[in-house]
């Protein structure tokens, strides 16, 4: 990976029509990292850091440039006046972090003079984000503001999980219903916490066995190896690790009748397993609306909203929910392509203000 910077006015990656994308990399430091700014129509492009021992560049890249369009998205529907971004770390999160790694990409950051704002993602937590912060004040997720996101990430899923089962059923209680987490890092433990406290019979799987472990012990629940969770008879699908999950292979295996979790980029296509789904039958809560609670935080911190309030926006998750979920219905199309729509309305509605 080379050190530069491209604009990509005139380089449609992907398809996704990309502002800028940032190849960051120190040699003593040892950062190897990518920026993807995608659209600032609504305001500076705010998304998380990720930090992940990617097989290859070109896996990372395509990470990045997904993951930050879909930013876009989430700020967009969330109606915040946020732009989509995204940056990913290529690296073990658990060897190989230092002070003088994010300090760096602290300074990579800054060079983009706020165009995009970063924080915490997967591999990433506050106290890296303070190395981050002490090269450019572009950085949300500190410890001693809003810090962890993850609780607010998990409600916004709770409430568009409630949303989707009582668009399917007619019901959004959660009593008895058979749900798998899949991955429970910070936020999938938190979305345990709400299921278990409602009364659902629940069955976690993630790839440490340990975590599994105390999550059992804890809540009394019931798990799976990770090759068999396309074997559970579930009637929601809950997948808060990595994307992807959704694909040719697996989405013929699945036993649930709902969708909703806060990984990103769930659908490894969006176009087509979110057109498989819906002739399914099975209700899928586009996962850049529902886990949308994370961003909401962020927002919070930047203009110094109050918790309360924050809480109370990412409530508002379970009447968007339910509105796409109608539109879906209505127009005849996928829940994925409903959702799209909306934010692509709004963005388009920013756009031509700027005219």
């Amino acid at each position: 990976m080379e050190n530069k910077f491209i604009n990509t006015t005139s380089i449609d990656f992907f398809g996704m029509n990309h502002e800028k994308i940032l190849f960051c990399q120190d040699k003593k430091s040892g950062l190897r990292a990518i920026i993807a700014v995608h659209n600032t129509v609504c305001g500076p492009a705010l998304g998380g850091t990720r930090m992940w021992n990617y097989v290859n560049d070109q896996a990372a890249l395509t990470d990045v440039m997904r993951l930050s369009r879909g930013m876009t998205y989430k700020n967009a529907i969330s109606g915040l006046n946020l732009g989509g971004g995204k940056a990913v770390i290529i690296g073990d999160s658990k060897t190989q972090k230092s002070p003088e790694l994010f300090n760096k990409f602290g300074e990579f950051v800054d060079s983009l003079g706020g165009s995009y704002i970063t924080a915490e993602d997967v591999g990433i937590n506050p106290h890296d984000m303070v190395h981050v912060y002490e090269k450019t004040n572009h950085v949300t997720g500190l410890p001693g503001k809003k810090g962890d996101p993850s609780p607010i990430t998990a409600y916004g899923v709770y409430m568009g999980m409630k949303a989707a089962l009582k668009f399917q059923t007619g019901s959004d209680n959660l009593v008895g219903k058979k749900i798998l987490v899949q991955g429970i890092g910070h936020v999938g433990l938190y979305i345990v916490d709400y299921l278990h406290k409602e009364g659902a019979e629940i069955t976690v799987s993630d790839i440490n066995s340990d975590l599994v472990q105390k999550t059992v012990a804890k809540y009394g629940c019931n798990h799976v190896h990770p090759d068999k969770v396309y074997d559970v008879d579930m009637d929601i699908y809950s997948p808060c690790a990595l994307g992807a999950t959704i694909n040719d292979t697996t989405i013929n295996q699945l036993k649930c009748s709902v969708i909703a979790g806060a990984a990103n980029n769930q659908l490894m296509d969006e176009k087509l397993h979110g057109e498989i789904l819906f002739q399914k039958g099975i209700v899928y809560a586009p996962d850049y609306l529902i886990n949308a609670g994370g961003v909401m935080n962020c927002y919070a911190e930047i203009h110094d909203i109050s918790d309360a309030k924050v809480m109370e926006m990412a409530g508002n998750i379970y009447q968007t929910t339910t509105d796409i979920l109608t539109s879906s219905r209505n127009e005849n199309i996928p829940t994925s392509l409903a959702a799209n729509r909306l934010a692509e309305k709004r963005i388009s509605e920013e756009s031509e203000k700027l005219k």
